[in-house]
């Protein structure tokens, strides 16, 4: 009977130490972030002290070359501008009281190129390897530690495209563990989750740290009718797809500790002839609202009245330009919405929330987020 006791422990505790083992190798045990995007040109208009509602800073960001190195000019006379800004020393008071509150800091490499990405893929163990021997000592220098990647391919991608992606990830992700940079951060389409587009999230989740799922442009400048920025729900009734539809199918394939939700502090504006949601958009005529103008536009338009779409969790309002007899369109989010975000959030037990971007907030919609990370 000892003996069968003495084994059976064995085997348990051998079990217990290899899932332990196992969940320390994949990072799925990571702590909960709240993720302010701080874009190199919003500097003006955010501020310096984020730190009652995040716990990470994240600078958008440098671009990278098709061959994995930085880009520092975007001709011989002209200074790449996210480069510029962190070489000019703009962002060291953001940095300096980021640290002094204890938010950790994180460095964005961005590449929207289609072209530049193709050729970043047809050697991805070099551009790998060149990313980060070149961030590396920008990652040491300011105190980033960790490293996102946001890529974003427009384009159905096709297998051998998707692996050399993951095979980028993965040489970066071993280099930063080689170098002891930190952690890794990838951030995913609503849209990979449902197309064969470049990166698949089930392959990347165990190489990634954390990954972002972008909640935001179900409706756009390029739309082609009206419609909610980020919609909670509605797929199915209203909409095909929304947000809380995209987080279900990534918790499926990513552990749901290391899905961070993506949530936007902007909207758009369109202009139409009708006057009801998801009316046909004007072409060219959708523009980017951030909160704060849309809260202070509000303030100033006797004639604006918003509404709540208890669907969506999302506001808009429509008015009537006088001058042209055409109606304006606007969606976007407000404290109320960021807050049911938050909400679904904590409730699905995700790994965090990100916000897109810190400067474009009013001066409520920062609330939800303070009562979130206090919970943390």
């Amino acid at each position: 009977m000892k003996k069968i006791f003495i084994a059976i422990f064995g085997s348990l505790a051998g079990l217990v130490l290899g899932y332990i083992i196992f969940l320390q190798g994949n990072s799925i045990l990571p702590k909960k972030q709240v993720i302010g995007f701080l874009p190199y040109f919003l500097l003006n208009h955010a501020k310096t002290d984020y730190s009652a509602y995040i716990t990470t800073l994240t600078y958008f960001g440098l671009r990278v070359n098709g061959n994995g190195s930085i880009m520092k000019l975007t001709n011989p006379q002209e200074e790449e501008p996210g480069w510029y800004a962190l070489k000019s020393g703009k962002l060291n008071p953001f940095f300096a009281k980021a640290k002094q509150s204890n938010i950790s800091l994180s460095l964005l490499i961005s590449d929207g190129s289609q072209e530049s990405i193709d050729s970043l893929l047809a050697n991805p163990v070099s551009s790998g390897k060149t990313l980060v021997s070149q961030v590396s000592p920008i990652m040491k220098q300011y105190g980033f530690s960790d490293l996102n990647l946001d890529i974003e391919s427009v384009m159905q991608a096709s297998s051998s495209a998707r692996e050399n992606f993951l095979t980028f990830a993965k040489t970066v992700k071993e280099s930063l563990v080689k170098n002891k940079l930190g952690t890794l951060t990838i951030e995913i389409s609503p849209t990979d989750l449902i197309k064969k587009d470049l990166i698949d999230p089930l392959k990347i989740a165990p190489v990634a740290d954390y990954v972002v799922v972008m909640g935001y442009d179900y409706h756009y400048t390029g739309s082609y009718v009206t419609g909610p920025v980020a919609p909670l729900y509605g797929a199915g009734v209203s909409l095909e797809y929304d947000v809380a539809t995209a987080i279900n199918k990534a918790k499926k394939v990513i552990p749901e500790n290391k899905i961070i939700l993506g949530i936007p502090f902007y909207g758009y504006s369109w202009e139409t002839i009708g006057n009801t949601i998801q009316s046909a958009v004007i072409p060219d005529t959708g523009i980017v609202e951030s909160t704060r103008t849309v809260s202070d536009f509000l303030k100033n338009c006797a004639t604006c009245s918003a509404r709540f779409n208890s669907t969506f969790q999302e506001p808009y309002f429509i008015y009537k330009n006088t001058n042209t007899g055409t109606y304006q369109q606007t969606f976007y989010p407000n404290e109320l919405s960021t807050r049911s975000k938050v909400e679904f959030a904590n409730t699905e037990n995700l790994g965090g929330i990100a916000i897109w971007a810190l400067g474009y907030e009013d001066s409520n919609i920062l609330t939800p987020l303070e009562t979130y990370k206090n919970s943390l």
